[in-house]
């Protein structure tokens, strides 16, 4: 097949390229990229698209590793600092300090004020209008929710989210254009600031007061890049998963009948949901000695991408793993990473999906299309930027 540029952000902007993937699992499942005009640093990468090299790649961090140069296709200033970018034993410590925000038990308590904020959220939808699922609906929550739990205002929310939204759409080669990471890093500053002075119970405030094992305290600089990770991830990718999730609802109402009338099936639909959208389609690791992957000679110090949205559709793992199944069971999806980099907001995620179809499938019998869908020109956080629909 002839190779396209996975490093170029409008490759993806119709979607994840899956007929390409779907070639390279097949024939050339570690495949060398060569640079591109678009590629960062002007440097090839490693293509890895099966499942099983996937999960041997995310359970090696010693050989593949998120510090030497960080997690996306661009160099990062911030590898060996912020917690996605870090490796054990120093990963370990970081994520030690917001766990406790993050554990089931902590986000289930959450659960009352989501279903409040969701019913108010669709309390603007109205039957038989068309509107705009994407932004009125399924960014509303999970932006809500991470606010919530970061102890952000909830009045800044808007301001925050088009900084996170025109970065994303960059085209850089990195998850958020810098000068848009610098603008979060401004307003993390002053936030934080404020939680110096002025703790509470959200995560920002633990974080900020946390000592470490050796005594010492984050810095400024660890401090905000902690908030570049948390806000934007919390903002973006569970909006994706909602809705794509409803995206393909519409293709297939019949699954979102099912779960109407069954609502128990809920839990097991909202991890085919994940499989299905998988919001954060890749990752970047560093190879930290020379290593072969499957056919492939890895050489010391390449980068080597890892596709959490390939290797859930690997067909080898996942029967008919083109067919959107809400009754899937088991499905051990990659779409929130795995090992020591199992998504810290999982939980979280999880509990917005259930309490928002929870309380769509109490209001509306179905979505219907009403424009077409657009999506991000963003090759790691692929999902809709628009979803006209009319709810029946």
């Amino acid at each position: 097949m002839e190779p396209i540029d996975l490093s170029y952000g409008r490759t993806f902007g119709n979607g994840f390229p899956h007929e390409f993937f779907t070639w390279l699992r097949a024939d050339e499942p570690v495949w060398w990229h060569e640079p591109t005009e678009h590629t960062p640093e002007g440097e090839g990468f490693w293509v890895v698209s099966r499942y099983a090299d996937v999960v041997a790649m995310f359970k090696d961090g010693a050989t593949f590793s998120s510090a030497v140069a960080g997690t996306a296709l661009a160099d990062s200033n911030a590898a060996g600092i912020v917690l996605n970018q870090t490796d054990d034993p120093q990963h370990r410590t970081l994520r030690a300090l917001v766990n406790k925000g993050f554990t089931p038990r902590m986000i289930g308590r959450l659960e009352d004020d989501l279903r409040i904020r969701a019913r108010q959220i669709l309390d603007g939808v109205t039957v038989g209008e068309p509107f705009d699922f994407l932004t009125d609906v399924a960014r509303e929550l999970p932006l809500q929710a991470i606010c919530s739990v970061l102890g952000v205002p909830q009045e800044d929310r808007a301001e925050l989210v088009e900084i996170v939204d025109r970065g994303v759409a960059g085209e850089t080669g990195e998850v958020i254009a810098m000068e848009y990471v610098r603008q979060l890093s401004a307003y993390a500053r002053k936030l934080l600031a404020e939680k110096r002075q002025n703790p509470s119970d959200d995560i920002l405030s633990v974080i900020v007061h946390a000592s470490l094992e050796d005594g010492s305290r984050l810095d400024d600089r660890e401090l905000r890049a902690f908030f570049n990770l948390l806000f934007p991830a919390g903002a973006e990718t569970t909006r994706s998963a909602i809705g794509g999730a409803v995206l393909q609802f519409v293709a297939e109402p019949d699954q979102y009948r099912l779960l109407r009338e069954e609502p128990d099936r809920l839990k097991v639909a909202i991890e085919e949901i994940v499989r299905w959208t998988s919001p954060s389609v890749y990752k970047r690791r560093t190879a930290t000695r020379d290593v072969q992957l499957g056919n492939a000679e890895i050489r010391e110090g390449q980068r080597v991408t890892l596709w959490e949205m390939s290797a859930n559709r690997d067909e080898h793992v996942f029967d008919e793993p083109f067919r959107f199944d809400v009754t899937r069971d088991p499905n051990p999806h990659v779409g929130f990473g795995l090992g020591t980099h199992f998504c810290l907001g999982a939980s979280l995620a999880r509990l917005e999906m259930k309490v928002m179809f929870e309380e769509l499938f109490e209001r509306f019998e179905r979505f219907e299309l009403a424009g077409e869908p657009r999506w991000t020109n963003n090759n790691r956080l692929v999902g809709l930027t628009k979803l006209p629909v009319v709810a029946r």
